[in-house]
């Protein structure tokens, strides 16, 4: 649960300026206060034969790999082990990244990993059998069976990856990817000229975008196409797939905005480190491209595959909580309306992903004088008009319990961003730039910048920066770590 407690942060300035940003806030005029947040980004998303043609290949030439390797060494091991190495090996070979897209593309350089992960499952399979108290007892003759059965498929399916890498080189030779390049310096000009040159890459770059000074010869076969604010224009118009930021550019404000425009826009992102030896720190997302090192974006996390399981786990987890704590909901809404009268729920507008507005609910521990106090109104922690029970809500949390409901209706989920009224989005949004990126996903009853104390009377800057940093390394591990931490310190409440 959160220890927000809708609470406005400080922007990081001093007290004094607090209370001029508050005052100032306080006098602005209503109409300000219903600006509506940006329009939401749309899609443009590559098809989905380019998007998943290569992965279902190789998905299907290992299961024939195995199909004849099985067939080849017909009666090493029973049928049920080639059905337990098939079920191990293909989450085995996605862990290892064998299924996803590349620039550079050999079966050697994927034989390692088809060799260590089919030893892997192959002891899987020996351990499950031995468990299972299987018929065929495991001696000197089955053991080497079974690594003839292993050599077998390792190097079927090496051959049979030898076979979709060619046939993707003609199809990327015949049919390739418009692409962007980010910058325009030398070291642009010359990945520019390797795409140019060498066709098996699939990239057939389009033009520059740089918003510097950049130089290019009268007779360049590429042009600069605008500056880096223009690549949503660019990517809808020339119909991106690809784009390559080059020459340090990555670590620029504006450049990153961009990157992560083209990333929602469905956009494979390739960054070139200016630094080569950056490209060690991630060897799995790394590739190259004719002897430069590129690194991969992640994709967003709304379309990883663990985004679905995380949306279960919070409508199963919510709906059981609210069945479970309607005797707590049902005593602490008798004591609101002792304590505050009639309307014992608090609605109030609040941004959610991708700017939309949605109703929050919560147990109303104040009355405000009006609706325009409810909007603007800086800080109520120390409202002289909060009674005892409303204090006691806010020190405990227990006022936030109703937004289980709006996780089951999916305006939130239980770990993200923390929700804030339009009004202060649209303030916050002018301050720090970084600040809107925050609505990429769904807000959260609690989050990553919540659990290290940015909560309440807090940096606005520095919980941007956390969101941020949860929405970019986010995985079901550090939910569940978030998740626990919050109980930890609702243990422990410090009425903030």
């Amino acid at each position: 649960m959160t220890i927000d407690h809708e609470s406005v942060p400080r922007p990081g300035g001093p007290l004094s300026a607090r209370r001029q940003l508050g005052t100032e806030l306080l006098e602005r005029p209503a109409a300000a206060t219903r600006a509506r947040p940006a329009a939401p980004l749309g899609r443009h998303r590559r098809p989905l034969r380019s998007r998943a043609g290569l992965p279902a290949a190789l998905l299907g030439s290992d299961v024939l790999a195995l199909t004849a390797a099985v067939a080849l060494t017909a009666g090493a091991r029973p049928p049920a082990a080639a059905a337990v190495l098939l079920t191990a090996l293909l989450p085995l070979y996605a862990a290892a990244g064998l299924y996803r897209t590349r620039l550079t593309v050999s079966a050697l350089d994927d034989l390692p990993a088809l060799a260590t992960r089919a030893a892997v499952a192959a002891a899987f399979a020996v351990t499950l059998d031995a468990c299972l108290g299987s018929r065929h007892p495991a001696g000197t003759g089955s053991a080497l069976r079974l690594a003839a059965l292993l050599a077998a498929h390792t190097l079927l399916a090496c051959l049979a990856r030898a076979v979709v890498y060619r046939r993707l080189r003609r199809a990327r030779r015949r049919r390739p990817s418009p692409t962007l390049v980010l910058g325009a310096g030398q070291t642009a000009q010359r990945i520019a000229a390797a795409l140019l040159d060498h066709r098996e890459y699939g990239l057939r770059p389009v033009g520059y975008l740089d918003s510097g000074p950049a130089l290019l010869a009268p007779d360049a076969p590429l042009r600069i196409l605008g500056g880096h604010d223009a690549v949503e224009s660019q990517i809808r118009r020339k119909r991106i797939r690809h784009v390559i930021a080059t020459e340090g550019t990555a670590d620029d404000a504006t450049t990153a905005a961009a990157l992560r425009t083209a990333v929602r826009l469905g956009c494979r992102v390739w960054v070139v480190p200016q630094l080569r030896e950056y490209a060690a720190l991630g060897r799995r997302g790394t590739d190259q491209l004719w002897g430069f090192p590129c690194l991969a974006l992640a994709r967003p996390a709304l379309h990883r595959p663990g985004w679905l399981a995380k949306r279960a786990v919070d409508v199963s987890a919510a709906g059981l909580g609210l069945l479970l704590l309607s005797p707590l909901l049902a005593a602490v809404a008798l004591a609101v309306r002792c304590d505050t009268g009639p309307g014992v729920l608090f609605r109030q507008q609040r941004t959610g992903l991708d700017g939309q507005v949605f109703t929050l609910l919560k147990f109303r521990t104040l009355r405000p004088g009006n609706e325009h106090e409810s909007a603007t109104r800086w800080n109520i922690s120390h409202d002289h008009r909060m009674g005892p029970v409303g204090r006691l809500l806010r020190r405990t949390s227990l006022d936030e319990l109703p937004q289980l409901w709006n996780v089951v209706r999916g305006d939130m989920s239980l770990v993200g961003p923390r929700p804030e009224r339009p009004y202060f989005v649209m303030r916050f949004g002018q301050a720090y730039p970084e600040y809107q990126d925050r609505h990429r996903v769904p807000v959260g009853l609690t989050g990553l910048a919540q659990v290290n104390g940015l909560r309440g009377d807090t940096s606005i800057e520095d919980r941007a920066r956390f969101d941020n940093r949860y929405i970019e390394s986010w995985s079901l591990w550090q939910d569940t770590k978030i998740l626990l931490r919050t109980a930890a310190l609702m243990l422990h409440p410090d009425g903030s």
